[in-house]
């Protein structure tokens, strides 16, 4: 897998930026240097007032580097070196203020200099109030580092140190630690279990993915909903998009930026996410990610629905139509390719097979979604790719690797039905 195998001898310049999140940055060096990669740490000033030099010295055994007009670390070891010596470059904590900086090209510091500098990958793991995470400003941001090559470890949802509750804690270090190998698997390190990467092989091919939760209002503030975040499915188009494919992503409420080269298309309800998707139909790949609610309110309150002395609310609920069965039923416009997911909490591989033969889908992607796995919401997936009567079973992987074996696995059957048997 392209996890911590791929941390062995590499290089690791990590930017500790200033905010509460940087405690956690002691536990990502620990764990980088147990999978047997060196690392070098950029300190903020705003960093010290959280975590020490020293701690951060002893766990690297490496000089901490933290003032950039220092004669003699700039001497010894100057900003350009400093990010050209190194494998990958990490930045975590990513505060709102230095991605900003970092999105926009200003250096006023070691690390942000280090940071322009740097000729080598860049996986950023934000980590900010929900409100900050949330403003344009930060998301545009985001758009302009994801444009440009820059790996976001999305942060998760949880209380934070404000007291507030919400989207903005930084992604676990076993997640990170989990991105930066997928990142250098990316960009160059030694090919992942065998399976080289699609890029290009999906060219002229078109591809539709659907991704994130569903919500069915209930009434004008209130709505049914789920846990999914949209991770896999977002991954899933950019994957496609690298391979070549023209990529139209179909996509409930997420928190996400959006894939690169992907045309998105921005939905609520169930019913919403399959007018969108006919209107894009003939295509030759479907991968349906997305969550969606099955029921939906058979009418919903025009006025939010006011507490009262009659007890709560009867809600009488209805099927929402079945996105997934619906573009996989026989027609002029059925994909070459349809591939739905399974997400279960028992009998995963059961369910997942009695799934793929009612909805009349060619692969099915199953995943256990259990609390205890961390799946929805969360950076990491384990999955089985049901293929007919085959069953390959994967390792846990970062989402990324996730989407980049599918789409590796797509490619490989387009590949197949255009060789001529003569």
């Amino acid at each position: 897998m392209a996890s911590v195998q791929f941390l062995s001898g590499k290089r690791i310049l990590l930017v500790i930026a200033g905010g509460i999140a940087a405690y956690k940055s002691l536990d990502l060096i620990r764990r980088a240097r147990e999978h047997g990669a060196s690392v070098r740490a950029v300190l903020t000033a705003a960093a010290t007032q959280f975590i020490t030099p020293l701690s951060v010295a002893a766990l690297t055994e490496d000089k901490v580097y933290q003032d950039l007009f220092s004669l003699t670390d700039e001497s010894e070891m100057g900003h350009i070196r400093l990010s050209r010596m190194a494998d990958v470059v990490v930045l975590a904590p990513a505060t709102a203020n230095i991605l900003a900086k970092l999105a926009h090209g200003l250096c006023d510091d070691l690390a942000t200099t280090a940071l322009l500098a740097a000729d080598k990958p860049i996986l950023a793991a934000p980590a900010m109030n929900h409100r900050m995470w949330h403003h344009p400003a930060t998301q545009a941001n985001l758009h302009l580092l994801t444009d440009r090559g820059v790996r976001i470890v999305p942060p998760t949802e949880g209380s934070m140190a404000c007291g507030e509750h919400g989207i903005g804690r930084m992604a676990e270090p076993a997640d990170i630690i989990g991105a930066v190998a997928t990142l250098l698997a990316d960009t160059g390190c030694p090919e992942t279990d065998g399976i080289p990467p699609a890029d290009g092989r999906l060219r002229g091919r078109r591809a539709l993915v659907t991704s994130g939760p569903t919500r069915e209002p209930i009434d004008p503030v209130r709505y049914i909903s789920n846990h999914s975040s949209g991770r896999q499915g977002h991954a899933i188009a950019a994957a496609l998009a690298a391979a070549g494919a023209e990529v139209v992503l179909v996509s409930g409420p997420t928190l996400l930026p959006d894939p690169p080269d992907c045309r998105v298309v921005r939905v609520e309800t169930a019913r919403d996410m399959l007018a969108a998707c006919q209107t894009t139909l003939p295509r030759d790949i479907v991968v349906c990610a997305a969550a969606v609610a099955d029921w939906r309110v058979e009418s919903d309150a025009t006025q939010k629905i006011k507490k009262g002395a009659g007890g709560p609310p009867v809600l009488h609920l209805v099927e929402n139509p079945d996105i997934l069965a619906t573009l996989a039923a026989p027609g002029p416009d059925r994909p070459t390719l349809v591939v739905g997911f399974a997400a279960e909490t028992e009998t995963v591989l059961e369910h997942a097979r009695a799934k793929r033969v009612r909805k009349r889908c060619d692969w099915i992607v199953a995943n256990d979604v259990s609390p205890a796995t961390g799946t929805f919401g969360g950076t990491m997936n384990t999955v089985h790719l049901l293929r007919g009567d085959t069953v390959d079973s994967w390792p846990p992987l970062d989402k990324d690797e996730v989407a980049r074996r599918l789409v590796a696995a797509v490619a490989d059957r387009f590949a197949a039905a255009t060789v001529d048997p003569g």
